[in-house]
């Protein structure tokens, strides 16, 4: 099933300004029971409109301009890439609590690499917007899929969502684990384990 890695398509109607940002927070203030115009959270409104200005800026980059600058001089080099351990905070699309992980990066290159830092990009951009763990996972293996056209890709996720930890069930010390492989990583089962053996490395992903 394929994921689309084009940025997020603007929001219907006119634009949201600041102050109508600001003014929805106040509302909230007072619909939790509390006097918006406190002293302690007079700036409030406005400290939390910049938060999400910053939580939610992903959704002004593109993560395939990420991937544009590739180098082709590598040696013959032919194996696996993996970059591990990419920390990242999102929000949850149902109640906009966070989510808090780390996301696992690998992929077998055709005839081109990419600066392993743009993968970490890519990861930030689509992290900054409203996500499920599921979509998040199989947007960054798509872009990367899609725009580097490798031989395989591999993304696994590892996260806890505040959204459960914080209410509903109240459970804390869950971590949730997705992952999407496409080309040899799903069609090869030797690539798919040396991927799964790399990742598992000091600090990575440890399969229960």
């Amino acid at each position: 099933m394929s994921t689309p890695s084009t940025p997020a398509p603007s929001p219907p109607g006119d634009p949201v300004t600041e102050e109508q940002a600001e003014q929805a927070i106040r509302t909230l203030l007072r619909w939790a029971g509390d006097d918006p115009l406190r002293e302690g959270l007079r700036d409030t409104p406005t400290r939390v409109a910049r938060a999400y200005r910053e939580w939610f800026a992903g959704y002004a980059d593109d993560p395939t301009a990420y991937l544009a600058r590739t180098f082709e001089e590598v040696a013959g080099y032919d194996e696996i890439i993996v970059l591990r351990d990419i920390d990242f905070e999102s929000h949850c699309e149902h109640h906009m609590a966070p989510i808090i992980g780390r996301a696992h990066i690998g992929y077998l290159p055709s005839h081109r690499v990419v600066g392993i830092s743009k993968l970490a990009r890519v990861v930030e951009t689509y992290a900054r917007r409203l996500q499920v763990q599921e979509k998040l996972t199989a947007q960054i293996a798509q872009c990367i899929h899609d725009t580097l056209q490798p031989r395989g890709v591999g993304v696994v996720i590892e996260a806890s969502h505040e959204c459960m930890t914080t209410r509903g069930v109240h459970k804390r010390g869950v971590s949730m684990v997705t992952s999407t492989l496409l080309g040899s990583f799903r069609s090869d089962p030797s690539t798919r384990a040396e991927f799964m053996r790399l990742i598992r490395g000091s600090g990575g992903f440890s399969s229960r």
